[in-house]
Protein backbone atom coordinates (compact mmCIF):
# COMPACT_ATOMS: atom_id res chain seq x y z
CA UNK A 1 0.00 0.00 0.00
CA UNK A 2 0.94 3.34 -0.97
CA UNK A 3 2.89 5.64 2.15
CA UNK A 4 0.73 8.61 0.54
CA UNK A 5 -1.84 9.55 2.36
CA UNK A 6 -2.63 13.18 1.80
CA UNK A 7 -3.41 14.82 -1.25
CA UNK A 8 -4.34 18.36 -2.06
CA UNK A 9 -5.76 18.50 -5.76
CA UNK A 10 -5.48 22.29 -7.51
CA UNK A 11 -8.62 22.59 -9.71
CA UNK A 12 -12.08 21.63 -9.55
CA UNK A 13 -12.93 20.48 -13.27
CA UNK A 14 -13.28 17.15 -14.46
CA UNK A 15 -9.77 16.14 -13.87
CA UNK A 16 -9.48 17.27 -10.36
CA UNK A 17 -12.98 16.00 -9.04
CA UNK A 18 -12.37 12.40 -10.97
CA UNK A 19 -9.23 12.12 -9.25
CA UNK A 20 -10.84 13.12 -5.97
CA UNK A 21 -13.17 10.70 -5.87
CA UNK A 22 -11.19 8.35 -6.83
CA UNK A 23 -8.49 8.26 -4.67
CA UNK A 24 -11.01 8.83 -1.39
CA UNK A 25 -12.68 5.73 -2.34
CA UNK A 26 -9.37 4.39 -1.91
CA UNK A 27 -8.86 5.73 1.65
CA UNK A 28 -6.60 8.75 0.90
CA UNK A 29 -7.28 12.07 2.60
CA UNK A 30 -8.39 14.93 -0.13
CA UNK A 31 -8.85 18.42 -0.34
CA UNK A 32 -9.55 20.48 -3.34
CA UNK A 33 -8.22 23.73 -4.26
CA UNK A 34 -10.40 25.72 -6.40
CA UNK A 35 -9.76 29.47 -7.62
CA UNK A 36 -13.52 30.67 -8.38
CA UNK A 37 -16.54 30.61 -5.98
CA UNK A 38 -18.46 26.94 -7.33
CA UNK A 39 -17.81 24.68 -9.56
CA UNK A 40 -17.21 25.63 -13.25
CA UNK A 41 -19.59 24.25 -16.19
CA UNK A 42 -17.70 26.10 -18.53
CA UNK A 43 -17.92 24.28 -21.89
CA UNK A 44 -21.20 23.40 -23.65
CA UNK A 45 -21.03 19.36 -23.44
CA UNK A 46 -19.01 16.66 -23.97
CA UNK A 47 -18.66 13.17 -25.40
CA UNK A 48 -17.94 10.43 -22.82
CA UNK A 49 -16.24 7.82 -25.60
CA UNK A 50 -15.49 4.31 -24.21
CA UNK A 51 -12.37 4.88 -22.54
CA UNK A 52 -13.80 7.74 -20.46
CA UNK A 53 -17.06 5.43 -19.77
CA UNK A 54 -14.52 2.70 -18.11
CA UNK A 55 -13.07 5.75 -16.17
CA UNK A 56 -16.98 6.52 -14.98
CA UNK A 57 -17.79 2.85 -14.37
CA UNK A 58 -14.74 2.56 -11.51
CA UNK A 59 -16.39 5.86 -10.04
CA UNK A 60 -19.64 4.09 -9.91
CA UNK A 61 -21.20 6.44 -12.49
CA UNK A 62 -21.25 4.75 -15.18
CA UNK A 63 -25.13 4.34 -14.86
CA UNK A 64 -25.89 7.53 -14.18
CA UNK A 65 -24.16 9.04 -17.15
CA UNK A 66 -26.31 6.92 -19.39
CA UNK A 67 -29.16 7.96 -18.08
CA UNK A 68 -28.64 11.74 -17.92
CA UNK A 69 -27.14 11.25 -21.58
CA UNK A 70 -27.32 10.51 -25.14
CA UNK A 71 -26.19 7.44 -26.92
CA UNK A 72 -24.79 8.68 -30.51
CA UNK A 73 -24.29 5.55 -32.98
CA UNK A 74 -23.55 7.75 -35.95
CA UNK A 75 -21.07 10.16 -36.78
CA UNK A 76 -21.73 12.37 -40.26
CA UNK A 77 -19.86 14.46 -42.05
CA UNK A 78 -21.65 16.73 -44.43
CA UNK A 79 -20.56 19.32 -46.75
CA UNK A 80 -21.61 23.24 -46.48
CA UNK A 81 -24.94 22.18 -48.50
CA UNK A 82 -25.88 19.02 -46.33
CA UNK A 83 -24.51 16.54 -48.55
CA UNK A 84 -23.38 13.61 -47.04
CA UNK A 85 -19.17 12.87 -47.38
CA UNK A 86 -18.70 10.09 -44.89
CA UNK A 87 -20.41 8.40 -41.69
CA UNK A 88 -18.78 6.57 -39.12
CA UNK A 89 -20.13 4.03 -37.15
CA UNK A 90 -19.97 4.46 -33.23
CA UNK A 91 -21.94 1.75 -32.60
CA UNK A 92 -19.47 -0.68 -33.81
CA UNK A 93 -16.48 0.74 -31.76
CA UNK A 94 -18.50 0.87 -29.04
CA UNK A 95 -19.03 -2.94 -29.17
CA UNK A 96 -15.34 -3.46 -29.17
CA UNK A 97 -14.66 -1.66 -26.63
CA UNK A 98 -16.97 -3.20 -24.49
CA UNK A 99 -18.74 0.37 -23.02
CA UNK A 100 -20.82 2.66 -25.13
CA UNK A 101 -20.56 6.60 -25.38
CA UNK A 102 -22.48 9.00 -24.42
CA UNK A 103 -22.85 12.30 -24.74
CA UNK A 104 -23.43 14.76 -22.34
CA UNK A 105 -23.93 18.34 -21.26
CA UNK A 106 -21.09 19.89 -19.13
CA UNK A 107 -23.30 21.37 -16.25
CA UNK A 108 -24.77 17.50 -15.87
CA UNK A 109 -21.41 16.09 -15.91
CA UNK A 110 -19.90 18.17 -13.17
CA UNK A 111 -22.91 18.21 -11.09
CA UNK A 112 -23.02 14.58 -10.98
CA UNK A 113 -18.96 14.80 -10.07
CA UNK A 114 -19.77 17.53 -7.55
CA UNK A 115 -22.81 15.71 -6.09
CA UNK A 116 -20.96 12.75 -5.42
CA UNK A 117 -17.81 14.51 -3.70
CA UNK A 118 -20.14 15.79 -1.41
CA UNK A 119 -21.67 12.19 -0.59
CA UNK A 120 -17.86 11.59 -0.11
CA UNK A 121 -17.70 14.40 2.27
CA UNK A 122 -14.76 15.46 0.59
CA UNK A 123 -13.53 19.01 1.10
CA UNK A 124 -13.47 22.14 -1.54
CA UNK A 125 -12.04 25.21 -0.83
CA UNK A 126 -13.28 27.67 -2.86
CA UNK A 127 -12.14 31.01 -3.67
CA UNK A 128 -8.34 29.76 -3.58
CA UNK A 129 -6.43 31.30 -5.88
CA UNK A 130 -3.17 29.61 -5.86
CA UNK A 131 0.23 31.14 -5.88
CA UNK A 132 3.96 29.61 -5.99
CA UNK A 133 4.56 29.87 -2.98
CA UNK A 134 1.19 28.24 -1.97
CA UNK A 135 2.10 25.47 -4.20
CA UNK A 136 5.61 24.70 -2.16
CA UNK A 137 3.57 25.51 0.72
CA UNK A 138 0.70 22.68 -0.26
CA UNK A 139 3.71 20.34 -0.96
CA UNK A 140 5.64 20.78 2.45
CA UNK A 141 1.92 19.69 4.00
CA UNK A 142 0.62 17.28 2.00
CA UNK A 143 2.67 13.61 1.06
CA UNK A 144 0.72 14.46 -2.91
CA UNK A 145 0.09 17.84 -4.75
CA UNK A 146 -1.82 17.45 -7.82
CA UNK A 147 -2.51 20.55 -10.63
CA UNK A 148 -5.69 20.08 -12.26
CA UNK A 149 -5.78 23.91 -13.07
CA UNK A 150 -6.08 23.71 -16.62
CA UNK A 151 -4.43 24.99 -20.20
CA UNK A 152 -3.89 28.26 -19.99
CA UNK A 153 -2.61 29.70 -16.55
CA UNK A 154 -1.58 26.33 -14.80
CA UNK A 155 0.19 27.53 -11.48
CA UNK A 156 0.98 24.07 -10.85
CA UNK A 157 2.73 23.45 -14.30
CA UNK A 158 4.39 26.83 -14.29
CA UNK A 159 5.86 25.56 -10.71
CA UNK A 160 7.96 22.43 -12.53
CA UNK A 161 9.26 24.36 -15.03
CA UNK A 162 11.73 27.17 -15.33
CA UNK A 163 10.66 28.24 -18.36
CA UNK A 164 7.36 29.06 -19.03
CA UNK A 165 4.98 26.84 -21.25
CA UNK A 166 3.26 29.03 -23.17
CA UNK A 167 0.02 27.62 -24.82
CA UNK A 168 -0.11 27.73 -28.74
CA UNK A 169 -3.02 29.51 -30.52
CA UNK A 170 -4.02 27.52 -33.40
CA UNK A 171 -5.81 30.10 -35.26
CA UNK A 172 -9.37 29.20 -35.03
CA UNK A 173 -12.15 30.06 -32.51
CA UNK A 174 -14.84 28.15 -31.17
CA UNK A 175 -18.31 29.64 -30.53
CA UNK A 176 -19.83 27.04 -28.42
CA UNK A 177 -23.64 26.59 -26.43
CA UNK A 178 -26.59 24.03 -25.94
CA UNK A 179 -29.92 24.58 -27.85
CA UNK A 180 -33.21 22.70 -27.28
CA UNK A 181 -33.69 20.65 -30.49
CA UNK A 182 -37.42 18.91 -31.96
CA UNK A 183 -37.43 15.59 -31.46
CA UNK A 184 -36.07 12.77 -33.27
CA UNK A 185 -34.57 15.61 -35.70
CA UNK A 186 -30.54 14.05 -35.42
CA UNK A 187 -32.17 10.73 -35.03
CA UNK A 188 -28.46 10.00 -31.99
CA UNK A 189 -26.35 11.23 -35.17
CA UNK A 190 -23.47 13.29 -34.28
CA UNK A 191 -23.42 15.95 -37.43
CA UNK A 192 -20.29 17.54 -38.58
CA UNK A 193 -21.08 20.29 -41.48
CA UNK A 194 -17.49 21.59 -43.21
CA UNK A 195 -17.04 24.48 -45.53
CA UNK A 196 -13.68 25.85 -47.01
CA UNK A 197 -12.21 26.79 -43.54
CA UNK A 198 -15.31 26.70 -41.23
CA UNK A 199 -17.05 23.90 -39.23
CA UNK A 200 -20.06 23.64 -37.64
CA UNK A 201 -20.74 20.54 -35.35
CA UNK A 202 -23.73 19.31 -33.52
CA UNK A 203 -23.64 16.70 -30.82
CA UNK A 204 -27.53 15.38 -29.23
CA UNK A 205 -27.51 14.36 -25.78
CA UNK A 206 -31.88 13.36 -25.67
CA UNK A 207 -34.34 14.55 -27.48
CA UNK A 208 -34.85 17.86 -25.42
CA UNK A 209 -31.08 19.09 -25.57
CA UNK A 210 -28.13 19.28 -28.04
CA UNK A 211 -24.97 21.32 -27.87
CA UNK A 212 -22.62 22.61 -30.93
CA UNK A 213 -19.52 24.62 -31.78
CA UNK A 214 -19.05 26.69 -34.68
CA UNK A 215 -15.79 27.55 -35.95
CA UNK A 216 -13.35 29.70 -38.05
CA UNK A 217 -10.16 30.89 -38.66
CA UNK A 218 -9.56 34.27 -36.66
CA UNK A 219 -6.62 36.18 -34.67
CA UNK A 220 -7.30 36.48 -31.10
CA UNK A 221 -9.16 39.72 -30.46
CA UNK A 222 -10.60 39.94 -26.90
CA UNK A 223 -12.16 43.42 -27.84
CA UNK A 224 -15.98 42.43 -29.13
CA UNK A 225 -18.50 41.60 -26.73
CA UNK A 226 -20.07 38.16 -26.45
CA UNK A 227 -23.03 39.47 -28.82
CA UNK A 228 -20.68 40.52 -31.66
CA UNK A 229 -19.46 36.74 -31.80
CA UNK A 230 -23.35 35.48 -31.50
CA UNK A 231 -23.96 37.76 -34.70
CA UNK A 232 -20.78 36.63 -36.36
CA UNK A 233 -22.15 33.14 -36.25
CA UNK A 234 -24.99 33.52 -37.05
CA UNK A 235 -24.01 35.70 -40.52
CA UNK A 236 -21.67 33.25 -41.01
CA UNK A 237 -23.55 30.40 -41.02
CA UNK A 238 -27.00 31.36 -41.92
CA UNK A 239 -27.56 29.31 -45.00
CA UNK A 240 -25.76 26.56 -43.91
CA UNK A 241 -28.02 23.45 -43.82
CA UNK A 242 -31.48 23.23 -41.37
CA UNK A 243 -29.74 21.66 -38.33
CA UNK A 244 -27.64 24.43 -38.20
CA UNK A 245 -30.42 26.67 -38.42
CA UNK A 246 -32.03 24.58 -35.57
CA UNK A 247 -29.47 24.61 -33.65
CA UNK A 248 -29.27 28.89 -33.55
CA UNK A 249 -33.13 29.31 -33.47
CA UNK A 250 -33.58 27.22 -30.35
CA UNK A 251 -30.45 28.29 -28.70
CA UNK A 252 -30.39 28.81 -25.62
CA UNK A 253 -28.34 32.00 -25.12
CA UNK A 254 -26.69 31.87 -21.74
CA UNK A 255 -24.97 28.97 -22.90
CA UNK A 256 -23.20 30.47 -25.46
CA UNK A 257 -19.54 31.44 -25.17
CA UNK A 258 -16.19 32.62 -27.39
CA UNK A 259 -13.10 30.28 -26.53
CA UNK A 260 -10.16 31.17 -29.04
CA UNK A 261 -8.34 27.71 -29.40
CA UNK A 262 -5.24 26.48 -27.92
CA UNK A 263 -3.34 23.54 -26.93
CA UNK A 264 0.43 22.78 -25.40
CA UNK A 265 2.95 21.19 -26.90
CA UNK A 266 3.95 17.61 -25.56
CA UNK A 267 5.85 17.94 -22.22
CA UNK A 268 9.23 16.17 -21.23
CA UNK A 269 8.26 15.74 -17.52
CA UNK A 270 4.78 16.21 -15.48
CA UNK A 271 6.51 15.71 -12.15
CA UNK A 272 8.76 17.06 -9.52
CA UNK A 273 9.65 15.65 -5.79
CA UNK A 274 5.45 15.40 -4.98
CA UNK A 275 3.88 17.95 -7.46
CA UNK A 276 2.38 16.48 -10.47
CA UNK A 277 0.06 17.89 -12.78
CA UNK A 278 -2.57 16.11 -14.48
CA UNK A 279 -5.47 17.05 -17.48
CA UNK A 280 -4.98 19.68 -19.58
CA UNK A 281 -2.49 21.46 -17.32
CA UNK A 282 -0.15 18.57 -18.34
CA UNK A 283 -1.59 17.72 -22.34
CA UNK A 284 -4.28 20.21 -23.03
CA UNK A 285 -5.20 19.04 -26.70
CA UNK A 286 -7.45 20.47 -29.26
CA UNK A 287 -10.85 19.69 -29.47
CA UNK A 288 -11.00 18.28 -32.87
CA UNK A 289 -9.13 15.63 -30.79
CA UNK A 290 -12.62 14.94 -29.16
CA UNK A 291 -10.33 13.31 -26.20
CA UNK A 292 -9.37 15.83 -24.05
CA UNK A 293 -12.34 15.32 -21.02
CA UNK A 294 -11.61 11.29 -21.93
CA UNK A 295 -7.76 11.60 -21.66
CA UNK A 296 -8.20 13.63 -18.45
CA UNK A 297 -10.47 10.52 -16.66
CA UNK A 298 -7.91 8.03 -17.74
CA UNK A 299 -5.29 10.52 -16.21
CA UNK A 300 -7.00 10.05 -12.77
CA UNK A 301 -7.38 6.66 -12.81
CA UNK A 302 -4.36 5.22 -13.71
CA UNK A 303 -2.49 7.88 -11.18
CA UNK A 304 -4.75 6.31 -8.19
CA UNK A 305 -4.04 2.85 -9.44
CA UNK A 306 -0.45 3.18 -9.38
CA UNK A 307 -0.59 5.10 -6.25
CA UNK A 308 -2.25 2.04 -4.92
CA UNK A 309 0.37 -0.72 -6.33
CA UNK A 310 3.26 1.18 -5.33
CA UNK A 311 4.72 2.46 -1.91
CA UNK A 312 7.60 4.80 -3.59
CA UNK A 313 6.14 7.75 -4.62
CA UNK A 314 8.96 8.76 -7.12
CA UNK A 315 8.29 5.25 -8.40
CA UNK A 316 4.56 6.15 -9.33
CA UNK A 317 4.83 9.59 -10.77
CA UNK A 318 7.64 8.30 -13.13
CA UNK A 319 5.93 5.59 -14.02
CA UNK A 320 2.50 7.63 -14.50
CA UNK A 321 4.03 9.53 -17.02
CA UNK A 322 5.92 6.76 -18.70
CA UNK A 323 2.83 5.20 -19.39
CA UNK A 324 0.38 8.10 -19.94
CA UNK A 325 2.60 10.31 -22.48
CA UNK A 326 2.16 7.81 -25.19
CA UNK A 327 -1.38 8.12 -25.54
CA UNK A 328 -2.01 11.40 -24.97
CA UNK A 329 0.22 12.66 -26.89
CA UNK A 330 -0.96 10.80 -29.99
CA UNK A 331 -4.47 12.61 -29.09
CA UNK A 332 -2.31 15.73 -29.34
CA UNK A 333 -1.17 15.31 -32.49
CA UNK A 334 -4.25 13.81 -33.93
CA UNK A 335 -6.23 16.97 -33.10
CA UNK A 336 -3.66 19.54 -34.52
CA UNK A 337 -3.68 17.09 -37.81
CA UNK A 338 -7.47 17.93 -37.87
CA UNK A 339 -7.37 21.11 -37.32
CA UNK A 340 -5.07 21.74 -39.53
CA UNK A 341 -6.99 20.00 -42.12
CA UNK A 342 -10.13 22.14 -41.47
CA UNK A 343 -9.22 25.15 -41.70
CA UNK A 344 -6.88 24.93 -44.22
CA UNK A 345 -7.51 26.48 -48.22
CA UNK A 346 -8.60 22.94 -48.94
CA UNK A 347 -11.55 21.62 -50.26
CA UNK A 348 -13.72 20.30 -47.29
CA UNK A 349 -11.80 17.42 -45.89
CA UNK A 350 -13.41 14.15 -44.40
CA UNK A 351 -13.33 12.43 -41.35
CA UNK A 352 -10.90 10.46 -39.81
CA UNK A 353 -13.47 6.90 -40.27
CA UNK A 354 -12.20 7.16 -44.07
CA UNK A 355 -8.61 5.45 -42.69
CA UNK A 356 -9.01 4.55 -39.44
CA UNK A 357 -10.75 1.00 -38.70
CA UNK A 358 -13.31 0.38 -35.75
CA UNK A 359 -10.83 -2.20 -34.29
CA UNK A 360 -7.44 0.56 -34.94
CA UNK A 361 -9.54 3.02 -32.82
CA UNK A 362 -11.14 0.72 -30.00
CA UNK A 363 -7.76 -0.51 -29.36
CA UNK A 364 -6.10 2.64 -28.93
CA UNK A 365 -9.25 4.33 -26.88
CA UNK A 366 -9.12 1.14 -24.84
CA UNK A 367 -5.34 0.80 -24.27
CA UNK A 368 -3.88 0.48 -20.91
CA UNK A 369 -7.91 0.19 -19.54
CA UNK A 370 -8.41 -4.07 -18.92
CA UNK A 371 -8.54 -4.32 -15.82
Amino acid sequence: MSRTKRIAIVGAGVAGMALAILATKRGYQVTLFERYSKISSMGAGVTLWPNAMFVMHQMGLGKEMEKLGGAPQLMCQFDRHGNLQTEFDIATVNSLCGFISVSVLRRDLMNVLAGLLNDLGVEIRFDCSITAAKVTELAEQHDLVVGADGRMSSVVRESLFENKVTPEYHGFLNIIGISRQRKHTLDNTICDFRGLGQRFGIVPVNDEWCYWAGAWKSPIDNNPPQQYWYDELCRRFQHWPQPVQNVLQYCDRTSVNRIFVHDIDPLPYWHKDNVVIIGDAAHAALPTSGQGACQALEDAWHLVRLLTENAELEVVLRTFYQQRNAKTSAAQLVGRQLANQIFSQQPEPRLPSSHISASDLSQFWMQGLRL
